[in-house]
């Protein structure tokens, strides 16, 4: 996606107008034509400007020989080290343009900007910050913005989606000639809107700098994310999330959530706020657990400048019910009526989370991604209150990570299930037996009853068909993944397609699988 403007090239005078360079441009260079822009020198064609990184892994400076070799047009770097001795003989008019600024990164998200002609600009670009919610409230947003008929694109951590068509998503935000690659891509195909998954690290790494958001959402704030790779503290992790604020014209904030003071500063624009504990602009309250056309989730009352009344969202869980209101919230501002709001929030669906898969009714399939204990706590202390019968727990735990999830997650599991049948999920280089040993240790001293079976697919079946009615049978950790992992092979596998086929068997009265049969 490092390639191709608005029109397939660009000058490169024009795309580093703006940037504070150390090494001004002749008129020849600043009229040299720019096809591309590379971050990663694999990608660098003739023609291309590439953007040296300093990345945690290794440095992209170091790969200028290899960008020269294949034809860089351009070379941007922040050593001085970098530059040749002899500016004069390198930016000659048969060699590559040499650039200095002191930041590449904000150097490379300003370029990308303006070689693709500013798409945000075009677009109505809401954007969700928060530690936790972000893909559900994008997806509540589009699906309320589908019911009125807006053309959405959707950027997040499960897929990039433009109109019908879905792309594997590699990073949460994408880096920014990508991010501008794909907000250009929903210009051309008509897209009205694009809401997108704005993490703390793509705010640290200015990768959205010089996008245009409309609405600026904040969820929450846990400590998820504090580490060496990622961030010092909670309060640079706090820092970075309020950087979006400072870039939307309207702020949507949860007056509930941990560092909500320090956002309510950030904010430079319009200010809507969110709550179910205390005064705000947008308010629910009187939650009821429901189960609607076979989904469950959650009925509230809202209070709004806009609409008052009955809604409902068919995700289960009080934290729904926050990403509800910045959903309704952002329909509201974009001029959409109660009904249409309704409609979006009711058959609201984010595969892998929380997940329903049709069945006869009399039981309940959910496939979500709760891949740790306090996930699957949460998870499954929700779901327990939809449930009238048997809470079937199916997962297992990855290998080549840390043991001690895999003694947590078999005792909460234990605990908050009626029965758990312990199973794989992506082995790795590990022995898929002793992962499940590792579970096994973990669930026993709970008393809570199980059982174990390697195969995954094998495990799904067994669970639906034991299902009795008033049962719920969870299938957890993978989610929307669609890929198992071993040792020797990488495998398609979809936890809601084997789930969905398992009920399919079971209600026409055919045999489970069974894969030594």
């Amino acid at each position: 996606m490092e390639s191709g403007g608005e029109n397939g090239m660009k000058h490169l005078g024009d795309l580093v107008a703006g940037l504070p360079l150390s090494i001004p441009l002749t008129e020849s260079q600043a009229a040299r034509p720019i096809t591309a822009i590379a971050y990663d020198s694999r990608r660098v064609l003739p023609g291309t400007l590439f953007v040296c990184i300093e990345g945690y892994a290794t440095d992209g400076h170091r790969f200028i020989p290899q960008a020269l070799a294949q034809g860089a047009a351009a070379i941007l770097v922040s050593r001085p080290d970098a530059v040749p001795d002899s500016v004069e003989g390198a930016n000659g008019a048969d060699t590559a343009a040499f650039l200095r600024t002191d930041d590449t990164r904000t150097a490379l998200a300003h370029v990308s900007d303006r070689f693709f002609g500013h798409p945000s600009g075009d677009l109505s670009l809401i954007g969700v910050t928060g530690t936790k919610g972000k893909t559900t409230t994008t997806y509540m947003i589009r699906s309320v913005l589908k019911a009125a008929g807006r053309k959405t694109g959707l950027i997040g951590t499960i897929a990039n989606i433009i109109g019908d068509e879905e792309v594997y998503a590699s990073r949460t935000t994408p880096e920014s000639p990508d991010l501008q690659s794909l907000l250009s891509d929903m210009v051309r195909a008509g897209m009205d809107t694009c809401v997108m998954e704005v993490s703390s690290q793509g705010l640290m790494l200015r990768r959205v700098h010089g996008c245009e958001f409309d609405i600026g959402i904040y969820t929450n704030l846990y400590h998820d994310h504090i580490g060496p790779r990622e961030h010092a503290s909670m309060e640079e992790y706090l820092e970075m999330k309020s950087r979006l604020f400072g870039m939307s014209r309207t702020a949507l904030v949860n007056l509930d959530a941990a560092g909500a003071d320090r956002i309510l500063g950030a904010v430079t624009g319009l200010l809507v706020t969110l709550s179910l504990e205390r005064e705000a602009d947008v308010r629910a309250f009187d939650l009821r657990q429901e189960v609607r056309d076979g989904r469950i989730g959650t009925a509230f009352q809202v209070r709004s400048p806009w609409m008052d009344g009955a809604f409902f969202v068919g995700m289960p869980g009080r934290f729904n019910v926050y990403n509800a209101l910045a959903a309704l919230a952002c329909g509201a501002l974009s001029g959409i009526g109660a009904g249409e709001i309704r409609d979006g929030l009711a058959g609201v669906t984010v595969r892998g989370r929380v997940q329903p898969i049709a069945t006869d009714g009399t039981y309940q399939v959910v496939v979500d991604y709760a891949h740790n204990a306090a996930s699957l706590e949460n998870l499954l202390s929700t779901l327990r209150e939809y449930v009238k019968g048997r809470l079937i727990t199916v997962f297992g735990c990855g290998g080549d990570r840390a043991r001690s999830r895999r003694f947590e997650m078999g005792a909460v599991s234990g605990r908050l299930s009626d029965l758990t049948i312990l199973t794989s999920d992506n082995p790795r280089t590990e022995d898929p037996a002793a992962i499940l040993a590792d579970i096994v240790t973990g669930i026993t001293p709970t008393g809570g009853r199980f059982l174990a079976e390697i195969d995954r697919k094998t495990a799904i079946h067994q669970a639906v068909r034991m299902a009795e009615p008033g049962d719920m049978v969870v299938v957890a950790g993978k989610g929307h993944e669609n890929y198992q992992i071993f040792a020797d092979r990488t495998i398609h596998f979809d936890d809601a397609e084997v789930a969905a086929e398992a009920v399919a068997i079971r209600e026409a009265g055919g045999r489970p699988w069974n894969p030594s049969a």
